[in-house]
């Protein structure tokens, strides 16, 4: 049985009038690629500063391996690694020297400190980078040293907020299967994302908050199993008369039809062969149709479904 990694329970913090968390529980087991998801304002960012023990709370419980956290349990702070959304380096330092800086603040022994920040060079890739300054990288190799000087310590949490913001494909793909290869080597990570295709990609497991309680929570399958879409099938179509259209919309297990500029688009809850029954009606009723494009429920159906919102139109 996994260990427990992070307990949450009945966490509330107030601001004022505002309820930031309202008795929010959490569980996070160790070997997990946790994400955490919610709308601007929902709790994520004061639920991490409370994990961390940079904010005080008013009520509930917080324990990291085991131990109650607290500002001054350094033994649980020290295994633990935060890469927050916004690049945190230090300008007048080199890749090398500011990686070595934040090793520093946790490993004191200089020879085991060098292997490290070694070590975390090479898992990043900036080797020919080292003695350039932080203003002198692109916004990806930017990105990569500030989860280096997060990682390079080994920590046995790593929280990720947001880490792939304003970063080119091509870094993105290198920072998610660091992430992953982070986790393969025994690394729990929590994760942050506006992207919903990262967390589909790398998370093991999801929970989606909205003002400051969790309102889904389970492995993306599971998720996409407790919404009411299940099928989106859309098809290009010269003419629908509205006739027509009530007739589409009255096939078995259509929940929402909608129809423009020449696209049907035909959402579905349950059933099977919904495919073949939409393409034998329109060929018995003599409608010429184009290309067609059939997609399965996707994280952000999830997120809208459950919140009210798509996770990017909550930024």
């Amino acid at each position: 049985m996994p260990e427990t990694i992070v307990k949450i329970e009945n966490l509330v913090k107030r601001y004022k009038e505002l309820i930031a968390l309202d008795h929010f529980s959490l569980e996070i087991k160790e070997g997990e690629i946790f994400g955490l998801l919610g709308p601007n304002g929902s709790g994520k960012t004061t639920t991490i500063n409370c994990l961390l023990s940079l904010l005080s709370f008013d009520k509930g419980e917080i324990e990291i391996f085991g131990e109650k956290m607290s500002p001054t349990n350094y033994n649980v702070k020290k295994q633990i690694g935060m890469i927050m959304q916004n690049v945190a380096v230090i300008d007048e330092l080199t890749v090398y020297e500011n990686i070595d800086y934040f090793c520093g603040l946790y490993i004191n022994d200089k020879a085991e400190r060098k292997k490290c920040v070694d070590e975390a060079v090479e898992f990043v890739g900036l080797g020919d980078f080292v003695k350039y300054r932080p203003k002198k990288l692109s916004g990806g190799l930017l990105r990569r040293l500030n989860i280096a000087c997060g990682i390079a310590h080994k920590p046995r949490l790593i929280i990720l907020d947001e880490p792939t913001v304003a970063v080119d494909p091509q870094s993105r793909n290198k920072i998610l299967e660091g992430i992953q290869e982070l986790n393969r080597r025994g690394a729990t990570v929590i994760y942050t994302s506006h992207y919903m295709e990262e967390v589909e990609q790398i998370c093991t497991r999801i929970a989606i908050m909205d003002k400051g309680r969790t309102i889904a929570l389970g492995t993306k399958e599971e998720l996409k199993k407790r919404i009411k879409n299940t099928e989106t099938i859309t098809v290009e179509v010269m003419q629908l008369s509205e006739e027509k259209l009530s007739e589409v919309r009255a096939l078995a297990h259509v929940s929402e039809t909608e129809y423009s500029e020449g696209r049907l688009v035909v959402k579905y809850s349950g059933g099977k062969h919904n495919l073949i029954r939409l393409m034998e009606y329109l060929k018995n009723n003599d409608i010429v149709i184009g290309r067609v494009f059939t997609e399965l429920p996707t994280l952000n159906d999830v997120f809208l479904e459950v919140t009210g919102k798509t996770l990017r139109d909550s930024v």
